[in-house]
């Protein structure tokens, strides 16, 4: 999606990577994927594990976060706070293969769900540093 702007003529991305993305749809099906992904490809084995044993609840708090990361509607924010996303991460183990997986298998999903090309690389680049920041695994 992309949009004009009348006085120069030139093409311009949308304002918020929420509208870029394609909105509130584009981000369930990217997280869907996402998940189905983890569940079904034997590469995301390590990451699967550290979700216990139903990924229901995962999926609708990622989906609603990342709704309001990308500049959307504030559905996580309105539930549960401020995300304190190390906080609330610290009872799993993140390693550099939990990372590693999780930045593979979300990379996966955004190209299987058409996120356009230039917000990937800029996603990429913002979920790297959040995923990394998230490692609680000393040297692993």
């Amino acid at each position: 999606m992309q949009t004009h702007d009348n006085s120069s003529g030139q093409v311009q991305p949308p304002a918020t990577p929420f509208d870029w993305i394609g909105g509130e749809s584009a981000v369930h099906a990217l997280v869907e994927r996402f998940y189905d992904l983890m569940e079904l490809d034997p590469a995301y084995r390590e990451l699967r594990a550290s979700h216990g044993a139903s990924l229901d609840e995962a999926r609708q708090k990622l989906a609603w976060f990342l709704t309001g990361w990308l500049g959307g509607p504030q559905h996580y924010i309105e539930r549960f706070g401020h995300p304190r996303l190390k906080m609330r991460h610290m009872p799993f183990k993140i390693g550099i293969v939990e990372r590693d997986q999780w930045l593979a298998c979300m990379d996966q999903a955004m190209a299987e769900t058409g996120v356009p090309e230039a917000l990937r690389q800029r996603l990429q680049q913002s979920f790297f540093q959040t995923a990394d920041w998230m490692r609680n695994q000393p040297g692993a």
